[in-house]
C-alpha cells in the first residue's frame, strides 16, 4: 500500500480517538488540570525518533518475517529514573551486542537489535491497588507515573513524571547514539564489548572463540578486498517499549513533513501487551493509526479468533513489516496453545513477525531463605523454562512451517541474582543477594550470554535440517 492510501488518511484517524473507548491500566490523576499542562508540554518537544528510522526498522522486520534476519529484543522489565546512568546503559547495550554477535554468527543471518529502552517507564499491573498492614495505596505503575516507595505521595500518580520519562529517554538515546556512531560496535573489535566479569562466565571460553573466529574472518575479507569495511565500524540499534501510557504516547504523535500519517515518535516500536490487547480498547485503537510497525503480545488467554481479529484491525492491508506476534505462553502451554494460532493466522495469508517472549509465561514466586530478602516473596523465573519454553518454540514453528523470527527477553548486564539456574545453578537461596528489580525478574549478564548460544546452537541445528 503507498503512503498516499495510509488507512490514517481514510478513517480520519488522530491519536485522541482512544479516549471515547474503554482504555484500562490508565493511571487516575487527581489534578486534571495538571495533566493537561502537561500533555501540552510533551506536544512541544522534540521527538525521540524519526520517521526514517522507524521506515528503516519496519524493512527490517519485514526481512525477518521470512526468514532473512533475526529479531533480538532485550532489556530491563521497567526502568528506573534513577538507574539513567552511563554504566547501566553502556552494559545493557554491550549484552545485547554480545548476544547479538553470538545469533549472527550461528544463524548467517543478520540481527536486528531492539532495546527495551528509552522508554520502558511505565508498567501494567494486575491490581489497581496495594494493601500493605492494612492501608491501601495505588499501585506502582513504573517511574512515568509513580514512585514504588509505599507511601501517599510516592504512590500518588504525578504527570510531571511523564515529563521527566521523556528526559530520561532522550539522555539515554544519545548516549546510545553516541557510543554506536562512535564506533562502540565496530565488529572490527568485539573484544571492546567485554564486560569486566565475563571472564569469569562458564562459556567465556566459547564466547571467545567466537569472537576469534568472526575477526579472522573479517581480516581475510579485506585483506583480499585491500580496504577495510566500513559498514562494520556501526550497526542498526532501535528501541521499543509497551505502548501502555496513553496520555504520553499520544502526546508524543506527529505528522512530518513529506510523509502521510501519524507517527509514534517516542519509539520505533511499540507494542501492546496482552492485558491491554482488547480489539475494541483504546490501546488497540491508538495502535490501528501509528505508521510504525507494531508488535501484540499472544498468550494462553487469546483465542485463534481474537488474534485474527487483532491483525485485522492493526494491519488491515497486510503491509509487510507492519504486524509483529509476540508469544508468552509459558513452558508448559506453549506446545498445545501456539500451533492453533500459527494455523489460523497461516490460513488467513498473513505473514507477521513471530517472535518468542519465554520470560513472561514462567514466572514464580518464591522466598529466598538467604541474604537481604530472606523470608520476602519475591518474583523469579527458571533459565530451564525459559530455555526449554524457546526450543519448543523453535520445533512448534518448524512443524507448522512458520519462521520463529526473534527473542524478547528481559535482561540487564549486570551482576543480579533474580532468576534461578543457568551454568552456576543459582538457586532460590541466592535471589536474596543481589535482587534488585522493582517489578519482574530479569536475566543477569551471563545467564543472557549463555541464552544466546543456546539459541545460537539451535540455530545451527535449524539450519542443517
Amino acid at each position: 500500500m503507498s503512503q498516499s492510501e495510509s488507512p490514517n488518511e481514510t478513517s480520519r484517524w488522530t491519536p485522541e480517538d482512544w479516549r471515547s473507548l474503554p482504555t484500562t491500566q490508565q493511571p487516575r490523576y487527581p489534578d486534571a488540570d495538571a495533566l493537561a499542562r502537561v500533555n501540552a508540554t510533551l506536544r512541544g518537544l522534540p521527538p525521540l525518533v524519526t520517521s526514517w528510522e522507524i521506515e528503516r526498522l519496519r524493512a527490517q522486520i519485514a526481512d525477518a518475517a521470512v526468514g532473512k534476519r533475526f529479531l533480538l529484543q532485550g532489556g530491563d522489565c521497567a526502568e528506573r529514573f534513577d538507574e539513567c546512568s552511563a554504566d547501566s546503559i553502556a552494559s545493557r547495550l554491550k549484552i545485547l551486542l554480545q548476544m547479538s554477535l553470538v545469533l549472527a554468527h550461528a544463524g548467517r543471518r543478520r540481527v536486528i537489535r531492539v532495546g527495551r529502552f528509552a522508554g520502558q517507564y511505565a508498567k501494567p499491573r494486575s491490581a489497581d491497588m496495594e494493601m500493605r498492614d492494612g492501608v491501601e495505596l495505588p499501585s506502582y505503575r513504573g517511574d512515568n507515573v509513580n514512585a514504588p516507595e509505599f507511601d501517599v505521595v510516592a504512590r500518588t500518580p504525578d504527570p510531571e513524571r511523564m515529563v521527566t520519562g521523556h528526559a530520561r529517554s532522550s539522555l539515554t538515546l544519545n548516549f546510545i547514539r553516541s557510543l554506536v556512531d562512535g564506533g562502540f560496535a565496530d565488529l572490527h573489535h568485539p573484544e571492546y564489548w567485554d564486560l569486566d566479569f565475563v571472564k569469569h562466565a562458564p562459556r567465556a571460553s566459547e564466547y571467545q572463540r567466537m569472537v576469534e573466529s568472526i575477526g579472522e574472518g573479517l581480516r581475510f575479507m579485506e585483506s583480499l578486498a585491500g580496504v577495510q569495511i566500513e559498514d562494520l565500524t556501526r550497526v542498526d540499534f532501535f528501541t521499543s517499549h509497551e505502548a501502555l501510557l496513553l496520555e504520553y504516547e499520544s502526546a508524543l504523535t506527529r505528522q512530518v513533513p513529506h510523509r502521510v500519517g501519524w507517527w509514534n515518535l517516542s519509539t520505533h516500536l511499540p507494542w501492546i501487551g496482552l492485558r491491554t490487547a482488547d480489539p475494541g480498547g483504546g490501546h488497540v485503537a491508538f495502535m490501528r493509526g501509528i505508521r510504525n510497525p507494531v508488535a501484540v503480545k499472544v498468550g494462553p488467554s487469546m483465542s485463534p479468533e481474537q488474534v485474527l481479529d487483532l491483525a485485522e484491525t492493526l494491519d488491515p492491508d497486510q503491509e509487510p513489516g507492519r504486524l509483529t506476534f509476540i508469544h508468552r505462553f509459558g513452558r508448559d502451554k506453549v506446545e498445545s496453545g501456539l500451533p492453533p494460532i500459527l494455523e489460523a493466522v497461516s490460513k488467513s495469508g498473513r505473514t507477521p513477525l513471530w517472535v518468542c517472549d519465554p520470560m513472561h509465561g514462567n514466572t514464580k514466586t518464591v522466598r529466598p531463605t538467604e541474604g537481604t530478602l530472606a523470608g520476602s516473596a519475591v518474583k523469579t523465573r527458571s533459565f530451564d523454562d525459559v530455555l526449554g519454553e524457546l526450543e519448543a518454540s523453535f520445533e512448534v514453528h518448524r512443524t507448522a512451517g512458520t519462521h520463529l523470527g526473534g527473542v524478547h527477553f528481559e535482561l540487564t548486564g549486570e551482576n543480579v541474582t533474580e532468576c534461578v539456574g543457568g551454568a552456576r545453578g543459582l538457586t532460590d537461596a541466592d535471589l536474596g543477594y543481589a535482587y534488585r528489580s522493582q517489578v519482574d525478574p530479569r536475566l543477569n549478564y551471563e545467564q543472557a550470554l549463555e541464552m544466546a548460544m543456546a539459541i545460537a546452537r539451535r540455530m545451527r541445528e535449524g539450519s542443517s535440517d
